[in-house]
């Protein structure tokens, strides 16, 4: 399956990526080499292979949750870049 460069156009805008023409014509051929691939990998039988969404045993490695007293203030304010009436500040970011 070859992808022709206004697929490439399409699916690059739907990313929000600016691409030149160049990067259009490279594209189109390493996707369509993808996709190609992905096309040969579909043609393996699988019939016989169990669903398999994890390949080791999966064992909860979080230790359990035990309440401990915090840091003071102080201590935790120690590194922060900017810090006002004892909380951390920051620069104020607003989106229009």
């Amino acid at each position: 399956m070859r992808l022709t460069a206004e697929e490439v156009r399409h699916v690059a805008e739907l990313a929000k990526l600016a691409l030149s023409d160049a990067e259009v014509d490279a594209y189109a051929g390493q996707l369509s080499e993808i996709l190609a691939y992905a096309e040969q990998v579909q043609e393996v039988d699988t019939s016989s292979v169990p669903p398999t969404p994890y390949v080791l045993p999966l064992v909860n490695v979080m230790e359990a949750d035990q309440p401990r007293p915090s840091f003071d203030t102080e201590t935790a304010l120690a590194n922060a870049p900017d810090r006002e009436d004892g909380y951390f500040r920051v620069r104020a970011i607003f989106e229009e």
